[in-house]
């Protein structure tokens, strides 16, 4: 039995395919921030976004009508548990080789494409969770309302299992042993979906929402989405800026947010030649290793975020109560930054790997089949081109600084007395800047 290889390789792009040089990228960078600091100081002088996420256009009647339809939503839940049926198929059925799916399907089609989906569709996972759809059958099956428990979960939960569970993914995906192998795959999801569904019967389906790693990746990148609810529950088109401004401060969202973007700044320490020669030489099993590894640098993302912002709580002469609600007001500014860490870290990944992946699905038993007609799908390589994947990393990455920049300036205009509100943003810039710093450097590392 040969075990899948780990999923590696996930940029294309590099130094040597950069249109400046790396010192040059990297204080253009921080002169941009610095620049759009001044901008919105001058410009931006009362707020502007709404905090609320209440407004937006109405959608076209007929796209209201369709997508508020419970058949609509039964066909999405439908459509979730046939996919999860046929990922269970290579998942238990198929061989522990490098032409199983279920490492791409997992790492690759659900992890990095859930961003590109949320980011156009809002928080879809929820409409097309399978344990949530598990639970709701077997809750009507049972006649029990399915938002009802064995007992009320506390408001004080928040997003702090969503925070461990979010952790033990990238963990697994990042770090863990034989990570792309079955057995070790088939663990993680069995103990994914215990954690879920007992948590389920516990405290009802709202369990979920608190939860499930994959609602709460997909939750907060899809604010960013142009489809929106408004505050009676319309469907409309809004400015995606409003709906990121809506993500309200709750227990556990701070260390959400700095999972996602640490996490992803470790991806790309650990591919990095002096990362990889220290992990070979410490002595230390490489899981032991990339663990402390992966803790650090997600505690000095949050050392960083809480030092800046309680800084600007100080500047900004809040009270003590309004101080400590500041790291969770301007949670939402370090959203657009993960954004633009996973598109420039993952794009490659997903264009190469997840058609390649999309060939394997077609025989997920390694039967030599072809039911969905994929088998022989050649990848297409025309989206990535190394000095294509190169801009393309730049870009996103600067620009996803930019705007987490204006989210913090519009929300401390809200949250500080508008004499030191621009005094108030000077450490968020300063963090601002050090997260572009490290992430051009640890993208183009080595």
């Amino acid at each position: 039995m040969t075990a899948a290889p780990t999923l590696l390789a996930h940029g294309v792009g590099g130094r040597q395919d950069l249109p400046i040089t790396l010192p040059q990228l990297v204080a253009a960078a921080a002169l941009t921030l610095v620049v759009t600091f001044v901008a919105l100081g001058l410009l931006w002088r009362e707020p502007r976004l709404d905090r609320d996420a209440t407004g937006g256009r109405p959608v076209p009647r007929w796209l209201a009508g369709l997508v508020d339809r419970p058949a609509f939503r039964w066909t999405l839940r439908g459509l979730g548990l046939l996919a999860a049926a046929w990922f269970c198929l290579g998942l238990l059925g198929g061989p522990d080789t490098a032409d199983n799916p279920t490492a791409g399907a997992l790492y690759v089609l659900l992890w990095v494409g859930l961003a590109p989906l949320s980011l156009l569709l809002g928080p879809i996972w929820r409409a097309v969770n399978p344990l949530r759809t598990v639970h709701l059958l077997a809750a009507l099956a049972a006649r029990r309302d399915p938002d009802r428990g064995l007992r009320e979960l506390p408001d004080s939960v928040g997003w702090w299992p969503a925070a461990a569970t979010v952790f033990g993914f990238v963990w697994l995906e990042l770090v863990a042993p034989d990570r792309a192998t079955l057995p070790v795959i088939t663990a993680w999801l069995a103990g994914y979906a215990v954690v879920l569904l007992a948590g389920a019967v516990l405290f009802g389906a709202g369990w979920f929402d608190h939860a499930d790693p994959f609602e709460a990746y997909s939750t907060v990148i899809g604010q960013l989405a142009p489809l929106g609810r408004a505050a009676d529950g319309v469907l409309v088109w809004r400015n995606p800026l409003d709906g990121i401004a809506g993500l309200r401060p709750r227990p556990g969202l701070v260390a959400v947010v700095i999972v996602l973007l640490g996490s992803t700044m470790y991806d790309s320490l650990s591919n990095a030649p002096g990362w990889l020669r220290f992990s070979q030489e410490n002595g230390l099993h490489p899981a032991v290793t990339g663990s402390a590894g992966l803790s650090l640098v997600i505690a000095a993302v949050a050392v960083a975020y809480l030092a800046a912002t309680g800084a600007a709580a100080r500047i900004g002469r809040a009270d003590a109560t309004e101080a400590r609600a500041v790291p969770g007001e301007i949670a939402h500014s370090i959203v657009p930054i993960a954004v633009g860490y996973v598109v420039a870290h993952y794009y490659s990944l997903l264009i190469l790997e997840g058609q390649r992946t999309v060939a394997l699905l077609s025989d997920p038993l390694g039967t030599g089949a072809n039911w969905l007609g994929t088998a022989n799908w050649e990848p297409q390589t025309a989206l990535i081109t190394p000095s294509g994947v190169a801009t393309l990393q730049i870009t996103v990455t600067i620009l996803g600084h930019v705007l987490g920049t204006l989210l913090a300036h519009d929300r401390a205009l809200y949250l500080f007395p508008r004499a030191r509100a621009v005094a108030g943003q000077l450490p968020l810039l300063a963090l601002m800047v050090a997260y572009t710093v490290a992430g051009l450097l640890l993208l183009y590392a080595g």
